[in-house]
C-alpha cells in the first residue's frame, strides 16, 4: 500500500469497493427474481427429494450476501482502518 495516499484516494477505493460488492448482490438478487418470474419450470426441478433448485439458489443468494459482506469487512479492516490510522498521525 501506498503510504502517502490521500484522505480522497482513501475514499475513493471505498466507494469503488462498495459500488462493485453491491452491483455484485444486486445482479445475483435480480437475476433470481428474473428466474423466479420466468423461469418457474427450472427452479421447481427436484434436485433430491426436499429440495428443488429455486431453494438451493435461494440459499446461496442469502450465502453470497454473507460472503460480500465477510469481503468488505475484511478488507475494511485490513486495509481502510489502516489507511486512516496513518493518515491521522
Amino acid at each position: 500500500m501506498d503510504p502517502h495516499k490521500t484522505l480522497e484516494q482513501v475514499a475513493t477505493g471505498r466507494w469503488r469497493l462498495a459500488i462493485g460488492l453491491s452491483l455484485a448482490m444486486m445482479a445475483a438478487y435480480f437475476s433470481f427474481i428474473l428466474l423466479v418470474a420466468y423461469g418457474k419450470p427450472f427452479l421447481g426441478r427436484v434436485i433430491v427429494p426436499g429440495l428443488s433448485v429455486g431453494i438451493l439458489l435461494g440459499v446461496l443468494v442469502i450465502v453470497l450476501a454473507w460472503v460480500l459482506t465477510w469481503i468488505y469487512i475484511r478488507w475494511a479492516n485490513s486495509h481502510y482502518d489502516a489507511s486512516l490510522r496513518r493518515l491521522r498521525s
